[in-house]
């Protein structure tokens, strides 16, 4: 059985004569029928009743035939198919992102792409920057918004810095209405900072971030003195809301309102976190090659 005598099953069936479907084909009656015989004996089964004055389907054949023009249509389409997944206009695309991404340029990059690439399935993954670069060595996933290692990229991986943002404090209100912290100013000094517990991400998952903020600290005469450590920055967020400490974190946290939290500048200039996209080097699935075409640096 092949689409050629598929074709010859819905002409007859259509039109419930094998001269008039022969003159749609653009063939004889004699090679019809003989190619709709062969079709009957491969399957096993009668599709027509034949008289020699009518053709009708028989009830199977009826029931066949909704499944053979699905599959005629399926199978026409498959040359457009093949086409829109080479031009990624329709496909898969898997995106993992460090959670502060969530709150900065992660919605504008999804919305921009799925705004112009609406066929395409986006799968998103948070997790942390050794987690992503570990699983792109793996060959998983597409892409990684990650925090810029201080190390560098690993050679098989290639890096697009996105978005540059200060460091700011995030501060239990409670301390401020009980007058613990002094904020005249409106921003937050160092000495603060060194004399209050901190919150903050572990060396061995945020490594780029854990220095950037221990060199702040060490750049004005002290360390942090770190009470609680948590992976993800709605967690840290969460503990400066219960009274736990003073946490640093990326500008973009502002869009993340919690009870119980009040956001400063910092008084000296403050560190800055470059986050941007990891992918494996080379690699040209037609759905990544799309987003990196659309994954302009800074906002719009």
């Amino acid at each position: 059985m092949d689409t050629r005598q598929l074709k010859h099953f819905v002409a007859v069936a259509e039109t419930l004569h094998f001269g008039r479907a022969a003159a749609r084909l653009g063939m004889t009656q004699p090679p019809l029928s003989q190619s709709i015989l062969a079709l009957e004996r491969s399957l096993g089964v009668q599709l027509f009743v034949r008289t020699k004055r009518s053709v009708a389907l028989t009830p199977l054949g009826e029931q066949w035939l909704c499944a053979v023009r699905a599959t005629l249509t399926g199978f026409d389409e498959l040359p457009l198919f093949a086409r829109q997944l080479k031009d990624g206009i329709i496909g898969r695309l898997a995106i993992s992102f460090v959670s502060i991404a969530d709150y900065s340029i992660l919605p504008l990059l999804v919305r921009r792409y799925s705004s112009q690439f609406p066929d395409v399935e986006i799968a998103l993954t948070e997790a942390t920057s050794d987690v992503q670069i570990a699983e792109l060595l793996d060959g998983k996933g597409h892409v990684g918004i990650v925090i810029a290692p201080s190390s560098g990229m690993p050679q098989a991986l290639d890096y697009r810095r996105l978005i540059t943002e200060p460091l700011i404090a995030a501060v239990p209100e409670t301390w401020i209405m009980e007058g613990k912290i002094d904020l005249s100013d409106g921003r937050i000094p160092a000495s603060v900072l060194m004399e209050a517990p901190a919150i903050s991400f572990p060396s061995r998952v945020a490594p780029a971030f854990h220095a950037l903020v221990a060199t702040f600290y060490a750049d004005h005469g002290g360390r942090a003195r770190v009470v609680q450590q948590a992976i993800q920055m709605q967690t840290i967020i969460s503990l400066v809301s219960a009274g736990m400490g003073i946490a640093l974190v990326p500008a973009s946290l502002r869009n993340l309102a919690r009870t119980g939290v009040r956001y400063f500048d910092l008084l000296e200039p403050p560190p800055m976190l470059e986050t941007g996209l990891a992918w494996r080097l080379g690699d040209t699935t037609p759905t990544l090659l799309r987003f990196l075409d659309l994954s302009i640096p800074n906002e719009e």
